[in-house]
């Protein structure tokens, strides 16, 4: 089912997901989108919510431990939600049914000074190709951007006098983001430098960011840079484009940015999703304390 293909690669290039991981979700969706063709929908945008239920408790008939039926909920949600967001669902059938808080992990970060280092371990390439990699990773850090924002970015959504970007996000949903002077400073010598050459052919029309053939990166492009720049530092961590957004939430509260703030930022409809970032911060301000109280 292509609809499964897109999200698996959705899921390996732009989240970052480990092997294990894909595997528990192939399992869980395979499963799932066998009980729907089994059902007789035809189309994955027309199950409702009791089709989700119906299977729910199918899984539960199977004796099968709660923890699984959470993870396969949990899987199908995920899916789901992918589905609405590029426009591939009416709605999204599973956003009533409730998850265990339990199951919901916390984000990746990397510390600021592991991000500085990851940025600056773009290797350098004699085609300089590498201010390109550089701006796009400045531009992701900067903005919390999502790698398919970043892609589909146009020259005119960057407004460099301004400091600002404006961003076309999941469902068409539009956003103006501040963009600092280093992430400008790089873009600026991408478009001078190395942007002329790439565009000759004219693949890629007002794109900002282009491949060696002058059409527009992608996906996995972007994630191949990332983890090129990662196995230059030599620290072994694993790293993937979201970290990047992650971190650029999670640093910003850490300075004291307002939560209501970063949820603009981040583009979230709903500032639940925004305050999983504050328990990360509440991780972090232990580990202060724990560090530098007189009596931890």
């Amino acid at each position: 089912m292509q609809e499964l293909t897109s999200y698996f690669h959705y899921l390996r290039v732009e989240k970052g997901l480990s092997r294990n991981t894909l595997e528990n979700y192939r399992r869980d969706l395979e499963s799932y989108v066998r009980f729907v063709e089994n059902s007789g929908i035809a189309r994955l945008k027309d199950v409702s919510e009791s089709d989700i239920s119906a299977y729910m408790k199918k899984l539960k008939r199977r004796g099968l431990q709660p923890s699984t039926i959470s993870r396969a909920l949990s899987s199908i949600r995920g899916f789901h939600k992918y589905l609405y967001e590029e426009e591939r669902g009416k709605s999204n059938p599973v956003e009533l049914f409730e998850n265990p808080k339990a199951n919901r992990k916390l984000p990746e970060t990397l510390s600021v000074e592991e991000m500085s280092q990851l940025i600056e371990s773009i290797p350098v390439d004699d085609k300089g190709l590498w201010i390109r990699n550089r701006a796009m990773l400045e531009c992701l850090y900067a903005t919390g951007m999502r790698v398919t924002e970043l892609i589909t970015l146009t020259r005119q959504q960057v407004h460099m006098q301004e400091g600002l970007v404006r961003i076309r996000g999941k469902g068409a949903k539009e956003r103006i983001v501040p963009i600092g002077r280093m992430a400008i400073s790089w873009i600026q010598r991408y478009l001078t430098e190395i942007r002329p050459g790439l565009a000759k052919r004219k693949l890629g029309q007002d794109i900002l960011f282009l491949n060696r053939r002058g059409s527009p990166m992608t996906r996995m492009s972007v994630w191949n840079i990332i983890q090129e720049a990662a196995r230059q530092t030599g620290k072994g961590k694993r790293v993937y484009p979201h970290i990047m957004r992650h971190s650029c939430a999670t640093h910003l509260l850490q300075a004291g940015a307002d939560l209501r703030a970063v949820q603009e930022l981040l583009g979230h409809s709903d500032i639940s999703t925004t305050q999983i970032y504050t328990h990360v911060d509440r991780t972090y301000l232990k580990q202060i304390y724990t560090q530098y109280h007189p009596r931890p």
